[in-house]
């Protein structure tokens, strides 16, 4: 399983924007300096102001603002937003996807690992970002 470049795209635009919270609205080219394409950086916020994750300010001072306290914001709700709900597999999803989901063994593992990725993105804060990385994570996680 692999986060598409969507996600990743969302995540980072979302850094950027709780960043530079209380600046104001940041417009789409501050935004790209991310390494977001400024076309589909405007596709990914379009979903993540749907989701109520950002709001807009039209005008020559207008851009792109964070709705709600980086505190209140999940990489859950990021992901959701951008790429739609992680599910391992399709039946792991909400509606049954064969006549066996009900009874398969299999289906019960595809679930508990989803139901695992979604519970740890839940508990990671977009104002988890904001904090300084020190040098001991950076190379625990390569």
């Amino acid at each position: 399983m692999k986060l598409s470049t969507r996600g990743k795209y969302a995540v980072y635009a979302m850094q950027y924007l709780a960043a530079h919270a209380g600046e104001g609205p940041q417009s789409l080219q501050s935004i790209s300096a991310v390494g977001v394409p400024k076309q589909y950086l405007e596709q990914i916020l379009g979903n993540l102001r749907r989701a109520g994750l950002v709001t807009t300010v039209r005008g020559a001072q207008g851009g792109y603002q964070l709705a709600r306290d980086p505190h209140e914001m999940s990489m859950r709700d990021i992901i959701d937003a951008a790429e739609g709900p992680i599910e391992l597999s399709e039946c792991a999803g909400t509606e049954p996807a064969c006549h066996r989901s009900g009874t398969c063994a299999v289906r019960r593992v595809w679930q508990r690992v989803t139901d695992s990725i979604n519970n740890e993105l839940d508990k990671i804060r977009l104002s988890d970002m904001l904090e300084p990385v020190c040098e001991s994570e950076e190379t625990d996680h390569e």
